[in-house]
């Protein structure tokens, strides 16, 4: 017996050796996955960067054309990034032999999703959907019974799911539904947490959503570009391939990006107007003092030679150089977020949908930071305190029935006729 006993021993310690030597191989296969080298001294690094091109080539050409095609289609594009971004993170934390036990389960994750969805853009879109139908008697009664009850009906369609969440429970499995509930929820708040406010600035004029969009992009092509060239020293353990090079020369990059392009997007209506309902039509507005041409002197500032004494200046630019330094000081924490929540979980990226890039959710972290900023921004520093005749008029539309507003003219006439007949 004590020779089995002697025996067995060494076998054991022998086994956790080689489980741990299994562990440690794992977890330096994962930290080479996630890069362990700079771009500069990366053997590889051109042939990555013809893909990474050619996919960026795509994706802003892609852009551009919905960018065009106006606010409806951003809208939808918003839409389909975050299906997409839903569908990476929910894969995360799944696990095939418990969801072969749980067939009907998986589906409660899309079913609190697309109420989500519902929820946010319902309340978001509603007063624009209400304008958009005011010539149809119909309709507008209609959508504006959806819009009063449209609480009850969202509150509806959520418990329903969590009853079905909690008819679903088997025993043993516990942990990991309540788990993937949890995860679900978290997700919800990841995803449309961000995405209200970057519906919000689209309608508030594209300027305001594509200005943001652009210099994370710029941001994150020029950190590229300056760390594959001169990138030596690392910025930040949780994302090895990031330089000092790379963020100063994209910081410095991003800011005079944000001064330039403020002055070429501001120029047009179809990026500054409002949008107040759901058409495609062009739009034709005023834009306000903020996108009109101010002539600034340079005489003190530089030789009299020189040929350009005076420049014309939009007065937004100055909110274009905060958004900068947002876009290359902050925003770049939302990467460095991303980049550790994937070394949490063991994996170089969340997808393969964009070749060089990863998935959908590796080019939204700081995109995601951003958007946030840039509403928030514009909500508390550009857009007027007071009320205006077009945010009552939107409340009139979404709180009062046809009645009531017929009621309401009425009686606005008559004080202003009694107002009219007293000053005369």
């Amino acid at each position: 017996m004590q020779k089995d006993t002697s025996t067995s021993a060494p076998s054991s310690t022998g086994a956790k050796i080689r489980h741990r030597k299994r562990s440690t191989e794992a977890v330096a296969e994962v930290t080479k996955a996630n890069g362990g080298q700079l771009l500069v001294d990366d053997k590889s690094k051109y042939k990555s960067m013809l893909i990474r091109a050619y996919s960026s080539i795509w994706m802003i050409g892609g852009f551009a054309l919905i960018i065009y095609m106006g606010h409806l289609y951003i809208t939808a594009m918003v839409v389909v990034i975050q299906i997409f971004m839903a569908k990476e993170l929910f894969n995360l934390l799944r696990r095939a032999h418990e969801d072969r036990q749980l067939p009907v389960f998986r589906l409660l994750n899309w079913h609190f999703f697309f109420t989500a969805m519902l929820f946010v853009y319902g309340r978001i879109l509603s007063p624009r959907l209400v304008n958009t139908v005011t010539s149809d008697m119909v309709l507008y009664r209609l959508v504006s019974s959806l819009i009063k009850y449209h609480m009850v009906i969202y509150y509806a369609l959520y418990i329903s799911g969590f009853m079905r969440f909690i008819l679903t429970l088997k025993k043993k499995m516990y942990k990991y539904q309540f788990g993937q509930y949890a995860w679900t929820h978290m997700i919800l708040i990841v995803v449309f947490g961000q995405s209200s406010f970057t519906v919000a600035s689209i309608f508030e004029g594209i300027f305001w959503f594509l200005l943001p969009a652009t210099l994370i992009v710029i941001n994150d092509i020029a950190a590229y570009i300056f760390g594959f060239f001169f990138g030596r020293t690392p910025l930040i353990k949780l994302s090895p391939k990031k330089t000092w090079e790379g963020f100063i020369g994209a910081s410095i990059s991003t800011i005079i990006s944000a001064f330039l392009l403020a002055n070429v997007m501001g120029r047009s209506k179809w990026l500054t107007c409002p949008r107040k309902d759901l058409t495609t039509g062009w739009l034709d507005c005023d834009p306000g003092p903020l996108f009109k041409p101010e002539p600034y002197s340079l005489s003190g500032w530089i030789p009299h030679w020189f040929p350009w004494q005076e420049i014309t200046i939009l007065p937004v630019q100055g909110h274009a150089l905060c958004l900068g330094l947002f876009a290359s000081i902050i925003a770049p924490f939302g990467g460095f977020f991303a980049s550790g929540f994937k070394r949490a979980f063991k994996i170089k990226d969340f997808g393969d949908s964009i070749p060089g890039h990863g998935g959908i959710t590796d080019r939204m972290d700081c995109q995601m930071v951003m958007a946030v900023f840039a509403y928030i921004y514009h909500q508390s520093f550009v857009v007027p305190q007071n009320l205006s005749v077009e945010m009552i008029l939107d409340q009139i539309f979404m709180n009062l029935s046809f009645d009531e507003q017929q009621a309401l003219y009425r009686r606005l006439g008559e004080i202003l006729q009694q107002g009219f007949q007293s000053h005369s």
